[in-house]
């Protein structure tokens, strides 16, 4: 089930799904520990309504929810209403943009002209550091309150009405011994109160108050995190004497200058794409770590399709995310992720696949031996998009003593490897694998970055007047120019190629399926300017191979991926960030106004296969628009941001 919310602040992140239960729940890194539904189940935080002598839980059909985030913060929003027993609920949701607390404002709606008595039902399946071992929950009557907790990780969950706490609780074991869950306890409206529980705990808590006829009553939650119980009595004192009310309205506010302080003048958009735009920017900042890392997606349902999730830094979509927030003024973000990426650059001078945001090496499927020979498991792409945004950071915001405290560290030794890893008869890069982690070669795709990474080290190292470096660096990359030009170009089909392996006998082998990254790439990386010849041969050869046809008009990654194809589809999936390259490439080749039309479409395109809430997925059903894979992928949301930026300055271009 796709997210309609994410939440956070940097140390926690908080995911909410199509009903607005909780779904992912990360602390203290944003994507590392999901205390919820990482890798020991799918589990939820569910919201029951006990009134009539009856339970209903919002997940049940006859509850019309939605969900999303609210104009212009980055504060959650729920509608809930079940005409069948004549109650809504509305919520508004935030993650303290200070404090490690996670808040929900209810307001319970009689929609019966009698008054009626109502408990609300709010329950926690906490598996914390995603373990079913040694988990303790207990109520604290200290600050009635109730507690989880293992090792250096604690969370405080409470509730309150009408000023007063909640009258009931239970904490029981599920998911082990037979035990489904301790909120099914509520199903007769009374709860147990078992005071303490070890092992796989749950807890659920109930609140119980009046409500006359057509009117509405206030409740509120919260979970704070901590590494003790005293550091989440301490959050708890907070909440109840500030009231909950008034940190929800300092978060509201914070997020609001927050986008204040992008000033983009996205007037001349309609109010949908304005819409995203701003969503989009919150998407990303959510889903980056305090201490630099920025995680693919939070969305961890995908796991119970397969073996692992997004929740990793890969270094190549960070550094493009890194790259929007420079593009859009937030420079804290974009240099807390270089700061980190420093820290994992291998000491041969190269980036590993992908790591988690306490800066660990992340699970990987690239093997150390290839057909009985030692090759390094990596995806060279990403050690040189790193080092080519990085000189785009500095081309933005010219913060020289940055730049020179990364130059040692991580500039010279990622460019020194980049040209040892050059093969000395194509002068192409050595094989690694592609940027889809699926193909073992010489892609276009990472011949392209290589050139770009090499490029901007040219440019640092002629800026700091390491001039022999300089000088080495660019011969390098206008080899390499040259041999994208004439190794990877299949003048017959007028297409890039995939890429190129050498085989046992010293052939190059060629996959020429045509793949979108091997057009944007080479744009992307200024490898060749978008009206040359054989780039207007790529392009054409992308519309007509790559573009679906049918009810969605987007744009695959390649001809016969297979990755999440329906068994119901006659195309693979369109995804957002091939359909918004495609749109990237109009917005370069427009000459007037009226070239821009077409890429505003793929815009427009965007913006209507994105969630109610604003959540843009991975790809999507080419026929039915269902996301599919992950959703958010915080690189669709940073490409469509990049898109729209380019789109506006192409056109005050032509106002000017």
């Amino acid at each position: 089930m796709a997210r309609s919310v994410t939440i956070g602040n940097g140390n926690m992140l908080v995911g909410l799904d199509l009903k607005g239960q909780v779904r992912d729940f990360y602390y203290p890194f944003v994507g590392e520990a999901n205390h919820v539904s990482g890798a020991s189940g799918n589990f939820v935080h569910r919201i029951g309504v006990f009134v009539d002598d009856q339970i209903s839980w919002l997940d049940d059909p006859s509850w019309r929810v939605s969900c999303g985030l609210n104009e212009g913060t980055g504060i959650g929003s729920l509608f809930a209403e079940n005409t069948g027993i004549g109650i809504s609920i509305s919520s508004r949701d935030v993650v303290h943009n200070e404090q490690n607390i996670f808040l929900r404002h209810f307001t319970v709606h009689n929609h019966h002209d009698k008054t009626r008595e109502v408990k609300l039902y709010l329950s926690q399946q906490f598996r914390i550091h995603e373990s079913r071992r040694g988990d303790t929950g207990f109520y604290d009557p200290r600050v009635n309150a109730v507690i989880h907790y293992k090792g250096d990780t604690t969370m405080l969950v409470n509730a309150v009405c009408a000023g007063h706490a909640f009258q009931s609780y239970n904490i029981g074991l599920f998911g082990i011994e037979g035990k489904e869950g301790t909120y099914l306890d509520a199903e007769d409206g009374r709860l147990e109160k078992n005071p303490v529980e070890h092992g796989s705990v749950d807890s659920v808590l109930e609140l119980s108050f009046s409500i006359a006829p057509l009117t509405s009553n206030d409740a509120y939650y919260w979970v704070a995190c901590g590494s003790s119980v005293p550091e989440v009595h301490a959050l708890d004192k907070l909440v109840l004497d500030d009231t909950p009310d008034r940190l929800i309205a300092s978060t509201e506010a914070y997020w609001r200058a927050w986008l204040d302080k992008e000033d983009t003048d996205i007037s001349n958009l309609s109010p949908e794409l304005q819409t995203l735009y701003k969503r989009s920017l919150v998407v990303m900042r959510v889903h980056a770590d305090n201490r630099g890392g920025i995680i693919a997606s939070s969305d961890t349902d995908m796991l119970h399709h397969g073996r692992d999730t997004y929740s990793y830094v890969w270094p190549r979509d960070a550094a493009i995310i890194a790259h929007t927030f420079d593009q859009t003024g937030y420079r804290d973000v974009s240099k807390r992720f270089f700061e980190f990426v420093v820290n994992q650059l291998e000491p041969s001078g190269y980036l590993m696949h992908k790591y988690r945001t306490d800066g660990v090496l992340g699970s990987s499927w690239h093997p150390w031996m290839i057909n009985g020979q030692p090759r390094l498991p990596i995806q060279e792409d990403e050690t040189a998009t790193t080092l080519f945004m990085l000189w785009e950071h500095y081309e933005r915001y010219k913060d020289i003593e940055f730049i020179e405290s990364m130059y040692n560290t991580f500039i010279e030794p990622a460019a020194e490897f980049m040209c040892e890893y050059i093969e000395s008869i194509t002068g192409l890069p050595q094989a690694s694998f592609d940027l889809w982690e699926e193909k073992y070669g010489t892609s276009t795709y990472t011949a392209a970055s290589v050139y770009g990474g090499l490029m901007a080290a040219a440019r640092f190292a002629n800026m700091l007047g390491k001039d022999d470096s300089a000088r080495t660096y660019q011969a390098i990359s206008q080899r390499l120019q040259t041999a994208i030009g004439t190794v990877l170009f299949d003048d017959e089909s007028g297409t890039f190629v995939k890429h190129v392996l050498h085989t046992a006998d010293g052939d190059l082998e060629y996959d020429r399926t045509v793949d979108s990254s091997s057009l944007y790439g080479l744009i992307l990386f200024g490898v060749f300017d978008i009206e040359d010849e054989k780039m207007q041969r790529m392009l054409k050869a992308v519309e007509e191979k790559l573009q679906v046809h049918g009810e969605s008009k987007g744009f695959v990654r390649y001809e016969g991926d297979a990755y999440y194809r329906m068994q119901d589809a006659d195309s693979p999936n369109p995804w957002v960030i091939c359909t918004l390259w495609v749109a990237r490439c109009y917005i370069e080749m427009a000459k007037t106004k009226d070239d821009l039309a077409y890429p505003l479409e793929l815009l427009e395109w965007t913006s209507s296969h994105a969630t109610a809430g604003g959540v843009l997925a991975e790809q999507m059903h080419p026929h039915t628009r269902e996301q599919l894979s992950t959703a958010p992928l915080v690189w669709s949301h940073a490409e469509y941001v990049l898109a729209v930026k380019a789109y506006l300055n192409k056109l005050k271009e032509f106002d000017n």
